[in-house]
């Protein structure tokens, strides 16, 4: 087939820096082509040109065309590049609340953009889409008006292709109604709903749980099938090992190796059997603990998301906390966080209760430290990052600015941030490097407890082992006991003493760590486990757990 994409000679510069330099890239239709190299090598500069798009301060030079239409020459963007976004190009960024209008329902987003971009998106037939939501101006469209019965029709078709249910019920929710799993997954479905023919997916399976990664792999090769031009920018080689037919690998902003996949990247080495961590664990108390715990989403108790969780996390020691893709994972740490109110049950830190985050101390503040998964959002673009990162420690623990940024200046190049990021905004920066910026931002509280919830998802290897070695060294060296939330069941086994598997709002099984993977009790944990490895798996693996079955094991002991 013809190629899609032509990319030829492409530049792009930001503040001095070169970000992308003479890339040549082809994409053909009926095919997926992986985009693969270390955070910051310039893969998200690339998908945004194919769009003729940039990050502020970002200067194009060369050519791009997309479906016969020039989208960047050598003066950059060119104006044709508007009548080919959504309709013949879509892109879904790395983190959804990019492209998700938290004031939006869904239904009515999904349904606007089947109108605006498809031809039969619309037949002036007026009234809504049983969303609830009649008007307004979407995040990813324009004005509001009638919604026809092909733009919900459209808007159907692309939630059960991106795995999500059609049903009204959840076309009226808000995207902060979501997990980061089905958050990112709604992001693909507004994707879907614009009808494109080429889609640039940046870390689609960032947040999936392994049942969910291995669908999302089948749902890539299904798109291909039908004729799509899929490329795939991502940081998980199985899922590119899985899916793409070839993959172009950016190393500081130049192609370093393009070919078949198998040669681009061979097969991976068996893993190294898992090494124990030996920080030192106080077994008579918990730093952080959680009792009772129940959460819910609506004001009068309703929507529940937790059900009586418990969940503890003794000084130097790491609990993980693992389950499906809106099981109540990150509900359960903005709970410990103080940042989720709507809650009953027992908190506690070094013993004391724990209040709402409104209501703690400088202390409890300082010692519950919290990264989350999509960080972009509290980082100011007015101030450089490496500032911000500092000032955590001016205000929690009263140093100087200059002794802060010194500090930060330690903590933030052993997580491989160079001097050379130091004075760039959020904006100039990829995912990775602002997700390793914001770990710096908590561990410069020095704090008692650290949450993680999915802080590995947008790095490449190199980088997680790098993050992973400062966790074991803080355990290591402070007592630090963290609380770590994450799909990848490798990092779970090497660091984490005890592990909880939430299901539906429950704990299904929990225990130390390598009792509960090696003998699992719930059918939960063995699917999770039956899914880990992408293409080794057979159908069985991919059959959803009975509901019956999951609320019986909600009330095991």
């Amino acid at each position: 087939m013809e190629p899609v994409i032509e990319v030829g000679g492409l530049t792009a510069r930001a503040d001095g820096a070169l970000l992308l330099y003479g890339v040549d890239l082809t994409v053909r239709a009926g095919g997926v082509t992986a985009l693969v190299g270390p955070s910051g090598s310039g893969k998200t500069t690339l998908a945004l040109a194919l769009l003729g798009e940039t990050a502020p301060g970002v200067r194009l030079r060369g050519s791009v065309r997309v479906a016969g239409v020039d989208v960047v020459g050598e003066e950059g963007p060119t104006r044709a590049a508007r009548d080919v976004r959504g309709r013949v190009v879509s892109y879904m960024p790395q983190h959804p609340a990019h492209a998700l209008n938290p004031a939006r329902r869904i239904g009515s987003v999904l349904t606007e953009l089947a109108r605006l971009h498809r031809p039969d998106g619309t037949d002036g037939s007026g009234g809504t889409d049983g969303s609830g939501d009649s008007g307004g101006t979407g995040r990813a469209g324009g004005a509001g008006g009638g919604r026809s019965a092909a733009g919900r029709e459209h808007a159907a078709g692309a939630l059960r292709a991106a795995g999500l249910p059609d049903d009204p019920g959840f076309r009226r929710r808000f995207p902060h109604q979501f997990s980061g799993g089905q958050r990112q997954r709604v992001a693909l479905a507004q994707v879907l709903a614009c009808g494109p023919s080429v889609l640039v997916l940046d870390e689609p399976s960032t947040g999936l749980d392994t049942v969910a990664r291995l669908r999302l792999a089948d749902r890539l090769t299904r798109l291909a099938a039908d004729g799509y031009a899929l490329l795939l920018l991502s940081h998980d080689h199985d899922l590119v090992r899985a899916v793409a037919a070839r993959t172009v690998t950016l190393d500081r902003g130049r192609v370093a190796a393009a070919g078949p996949t198998p040669e681009v990247l061979p097969a991976p080495a068996a893993p190294p059997p898992p090494v124990a961590v030996t920080a030192p664990v106080r077994p008579s108390g918990a730093v952080l603990e959680a009792r009772g715990l129940t959460a819910w989403l609506h004001a009068g108790r309703r929507g529940e998301v937790l059900r009586d969780v418990a969940v503890r996390v003794p000084e130097g020691g790491c609990t993980a906390v693992v389950g499906p893709s809106g099981s109540g994972k990150t509900v359960l740490a903005r709970c410990l966080a103080g940042l989720h109110e709507r809650h009953r049950g027992h908190l506690a830190f070094r013993g004391e209760p724990l209040p709402v985050l409104r209501r703690r101390t400088a202390r409890q503040i300082r010692g519950v430290q919290y990264v989350w998964q999509e960080v972009r959002g509290s980082f100011d673009d007015r101030r450089t990052v490496l500032e911000q990162v500092a000032r955590t420690a001016v205000r929690l623990r009263g140093l100087t600015p200059r002794e802060a940024e010194r500090q930060a200046r330690a903590v933030w190049e052993r997580l491989g941030l160079s001097a050379e990021h130091t004075a760039r905004h959020a904006a100039s920066l990829s995912g990775g490097e602002l997700q390793r910026a914001a770990l710096s931002r908590a561990l410069l509280a020095e704090p008692g407890v650290l949450i993680c919830d999915e802080i590995t998802t947008a790095l490449d290897s190199v980088s997680t082992e790098l993050v992973t070695a400062e966790i074991t060294r803080l355990r290591e060296e402070s007592d630090t006991a963290v609380l770590w939330i994450g799909h990848d069941l490798a990092l779970v086994e090497r660091l984490a003493d005890d592990l909880v598997v939430l299901d539906s709002g429950g704990v299904v099984d929990s225990g130390d760590s390598r009792t509960v993977l090696g003998t699992p009790r719930s059918e939960t944990t063995r699917l999770l486990l039956r899914s880990r490895h992408l293409g080794t798996a057979g159908p069985a693996a991919l059959e959803p757990v009975p509901p019956g079955v999951q609320r019986k094991e909600h009330l095991q002991p």
